[in-house]
């Protein structure tokens, strides 16, 4: 199995490399700098005072089918858990399908922390990369 590894700094300018690694994160980070983002994580207030650390993007195709999936895995194998700090800085949409969904693909997680490094905002990078579809908005006073 190959992994893919994206490694860089989040400073400006942003600079990125991405490559495979048959490698497992398990084996190239300390485990206690390991952070695994999960949105069935219960601790989304770790990013309201965030620290530096090897972050590990959970991600499925099909969240119905294999909830906490990504949740579990990270206690089988001991790692810290986050979750974006949806719940702490957004409120639920009325919408027609009453439809709310804290799952994100790779790219608007990546776009959330790409956006805070860059901000310090989590209004501002919640905005970037929380689609209205998933029936969240930001409340008039976090966008102030």
């Amino acid at each position: 199995q190959m992994n893919l590894r994206l490694t860089g700094c989040f400073t400006l300018p942003f600079v990125f490399e991405m490559d495979t690694t048959p490698e497992s994160y398990l084996d190239l980070f300390p485990l206690e700098t390991i952070v695994y983002l999960t949105p069935d994580s219960e601790n989304g207030k770790y990013f309201t005072s965030f620290r530096q650390g090897v972050y590990v993007l959970g991600g499925l195709v099909d969240e119905s089918i294999h909830k906490q999936l990504t949740l579990r895995r990270a206690r089988q194998q001991r790692l810290q858990t986050a979750r974006l700090p949806i719940r702490e800085y957004m409120v639920r949409a009325p919408n027609a399908r009453n439809y709310h969904c804290e799952t994100l693909a790779i790219n608007q997680v990546f776009d959330v922390l790409s956006t805070y490094y860059e901000t310090r905002s989590w209004p501002a990078a919640l905005r970037a990369g929380v689609s209205s579809g998933k029936g969240y908005v930001l409340p008039d006073s976090a966008e102030q």
